[in-house]
């Protein structure tokens, strides 16, 4: 019997003013708002082109009707990353889910093809990782509740996966990776990303 597949999508709510403010610090709110929504849009694709694979939408603040409308939306509980993440995929396998995988929303590169990768490492592996190229992860995947990845962890720094791993390697869990991706969280971010042209035409 094939193992029941989710992808959970940690999406911060589109509001001016809240959105990619590290980016917005230097190419103003407006700007970094419309960086915004059009990563949603390409997280949006990316999500509707998945197969055999359901999907559930996890907003920072509020659901939001306007956005991935045909999905069952919920709203994040926890006081940081580790505590939203943890409860999203603590609430998904008492779903009954078997292989879930989460993605954030500012991911240029995302494509159904990158997310299909990390649930099928799942078939041969306790958890998989999307390397992002600043040290975090994109993507992050488990297959059973592995709460250590959650708890005490170096949010937003560049060692949190290199501290991840060796957490996960030193209790016995098999690990899958797939490709390393850049996630826009500053203007050079943006510049060196695949959305240059688009976000230079516009200006």
């Amino acid at each position: 019997m094939s193992e029941k597949r989710l992808l959970l999508v940690f999406v911060k709510n589109a509001v001016l003013g809240t959105a990619k403010t590290r980016l917005a610090k230097t190419i103003g709110n407006d700007a970094a708002f419309d960086v915004y929504k059009h990563l949603m849009h390409i997280t949006e694709q990316a999500t509707i082109d998945l197969k055999n694979c359901d999907v559930h939408i996890y907003f920072s603040s509020e659901k939001d009707p306007t956005r991935w409308t045909n999905y069952t939306q919920y709203v994040q509980q926890g006081n940081d990353l580790g505590e939203r993440m943890s409860d999203a995929f603590r609430r998904s396998f008492e779903l009954g889910y078997a292989h879930i995988v989460g993605v954030g929303s500012d991911l240029p590169d995302l494509t159904s093809e990158i997310i299909d990768k990390g649930l099928a490492e799942l078939n041969s592996n306790d958890a998989v990782f999307g390397p992002a190229e600043d040290g975090g992860y994109y993507l992050i995947g488990m297959r059973s509740m592995l709460e250590c990845i959650f708890e005490d962890k170096p949010w937003s720094t560049e060692g949190l996966l290199d501290v991840t791993l060796k957490e996960l390697k030193s209790k016995g869990h098999s690990v899958g990776i797939i490709e390393t991706l850049n996630d826009v969280d500053t203007e050079d971010d943006l510049m060196n990303s695949s959305l240059k042209e688009w976000y230079l035409a516009g200006k």
